[in-house]
């Protein structure tokens, strides 16, 4: 592996090992191994609500995953269930239609219930984990956030160079952390009056 290969793998794949915290963050999507990897931190006690977030893909105008559902929410909703996460545990929102509106709507969400949350476990695919931190992480500046992605087969930092699939994945998320993300980074970085400094 190259430095340069070397480079790009550590930025976009991000793991930390699970702590027990407050919330469990599901950003949407229409693959299930993130969802079942937070059904299975929620099921060994490593925090009491989970919340997934999406309506649909921005791009696509619809959901795109299993059909007879709505949302990326309602079919969350109901692999979480299936795997044992109870009704209880599991807050609602369904209007996100990509990464930065899944964290702030989730913001909204637990703000609206008055739910003050220090430290939460992010379930997200393992490529996508940089780009979906960074908007987390600025949706809630004050919170401790840790990345815990499933495995996928060839999608991991071992393998994304060994299909078209997985470099196209890699490659496009880098791009996207350069030109998505750039309103957002500037609001960071803006003093009171708005102006860049």
């Amino acid at each position: 592996m190259t430095d340069t290969i070397r480079g790009m793998t550590e930025f976009i794949f991000i793991a930390h090992d699970p702590l027990p915290s407050d919330i469990i963050f599901i950003p949407g999507s229409s693959r299930q191994e993130h969802v079942l990897r937070a059904a299975d931190l929620y099921l060994q006690g490593y925090a009491p609500l989970v919340l997934p977030s999406g309506r649909y893909a921005r791009n696509t105008g619809a959901f795109q995953g299993p059909p007879g559902y709505a949302s990326e929410w309602e079919w969350m909703h109901d692999l979480l269930t299936g795997q044992g996460v109870p009704e209880t545990a599991i807050l609602r929102e369904d209007r996100a239609t990509f990464t930065w509106e899944n964290a702030l709507f989730s913001r909204d969400v637990l703000d609206m219930a008055g739910i003050t949350v220090r430290s939460a476990l992010l379930c997200c695919q393992p490529a996508h984990a940089r780009r979906c931190l960074f908007y987390y992480e600025s949706a809630f500046p004050s919170v401790r956030i840790r990345v815990y992605p499933p495995s996928v087969p060839g999608l991991n930092p071992e393998n994304w160079t060994t299909t078209a699939k997985g470099r196209a994945l890699v490659l496009g998320e880098i791009r996207r952390m350069g030109d998505q993300i750039l309103d957002v980074f500037e609001r960071q970085f803006s003093d009171s009056t708005g102006r860049s400094s």
